[in-house]
């Protein structure tokens, strides 16, 4: 929790502490199985025993659950019988994935709601939350990087790599820093050995490369974000047109200008107002340098005003009580 990694999908009475809220990362094994041993369940205890344990023991009327990859229809069917509505969030394609058995399906991605709408589940629309830590870190005004972007590079995200490598070209005459966070088959490919094998497809170009750095997470990622003038997001096509992926959220609420690709963001979200667009990658190079002549400073707060207030804590928990009580 105090690492913060996921924190704007956590719900106002768990970032309180809250009696009538009970967290977990039902996939963490020391976790789960130190609850296990304390409450006496036998050590063969599966972590899905474990977890329908917690749920009983705390007499959970509401299971919310972020990973409903993991915890699917035949988790949700033998649920305790104290759970009266169950909800899964879900933002990013799932394939065929059926989450039918959950009573509600969310994501601030009406387009995927729409594909799971199609397939007989029940959705509504809901959305992350600014974390209230951000503030701390937007306050800051020694902002020495110029462009930072943290994330994946991968060959697989064709346009992203491509707005990767146009960025780089600045490094010349601006402080670009980049967070990447490598393929298990890049990491080898750019190793000593791995330059000898015939992996070269996988090998990032050379300014990417020099430019790259460890990927950070949670407070890392705060700090990143909170030291950078310009925080770069770059979609990766898993919703069309439609925008509002996390590194939205976490530029905005850290104090950085977000640019962004041009599409359809969620409200408040607009350019030229609460940051800025880019049609492609030649547009997103002429659009930082527009920014950093200009008044990037007055739009990354006018960014963070937003957020702070229109996606507040508070908001987002009232938006789940009124999910649950229309449906229930």
């Amino acid at each position: 929790m105090n690492d913060r990694f996921g924190a704007a999908h956590t719900l106002l009475p768990v970032l309180q502490e809250e009696a009538t809220a009970f967290f977990t990362n039902g996939d963490d094994d020391t976790l789960q199985r130190a609850w296990a041993r304390e409450h006496g369940l036998p050590g063969h205890s599966t972590l899905e025993d474990i977890l329908r344990a917690q749920i009983e023991s705390h007499r959970a009327e509401v299971f919310y659950n972020s990973d409903c990859m993991r915890y699917g229809n035949d988790f949700v069917r033998k649920l305790p019988g104290c759970v009266k509505f169950s909800i899964a969030w879900r933002a990013a394609p799932s394939g065929g994935a059926d989450f039918s058995a959950y009573d509600l399906v969310v994501s601030n991605f009406p387009v995927l709601l729409q594909g799971y709408a199609a397939r007989g589940m029940r959705t509504a629309y809901f959305f992350p939350a600014h974390d209230p830590v951000m503030d701390e870190y937007a306050a800051n005004t020694e902002r020495p990087v110029d462009v930072l972007f943290a994330g994946s590079y991968s060959r697989h995200h064709q346009r992203r790599a491509r707005l990767l490598e146009a960025i780089a070209q600045l490094a010349a005459r601006r402080n670009i820093v980049m967070h990447l966070d490598r393929s298990r088959l890049t990491r080898l490919a750019e190793s000593p050995v791995g330059r000898l094998a015939p992996l070269g497809r996988y090998r990032r170009p050379r300014p990417i490369r020099t430019l790259a750095q460890p990927p950070v997470f949670g407070r890392e990622l705060y700090r990143a974000l909170s030291r950078s003038r310009i925080t770069i997001n770059g979609a990766i096509d898993m919703a069309g047109e439609e925008r509002g992926n996390m590194r939205c959220w976490e530029a905005l609420g850290c104090g950085a200008l977000l640019v962004s690709d041009a599409g359809h963001y969620p409200e408040g979200m607009e350019n030229g107002v609460t940051l800025m667009t880019f049609t492609d990658p030649a547009d997103a190079v002429a659009t930082i340098e527009l920014a950093l002549a200009g008044d990037e400073r007055a739009r990354a707060a006018a960014g963070h005003r937003m957020i702070r207030t229109l996606y507040s804590k508070e908001r987002q928990w009232s938006a789940f009580c009124k999910l649950v009580g229309d449906r229930a």
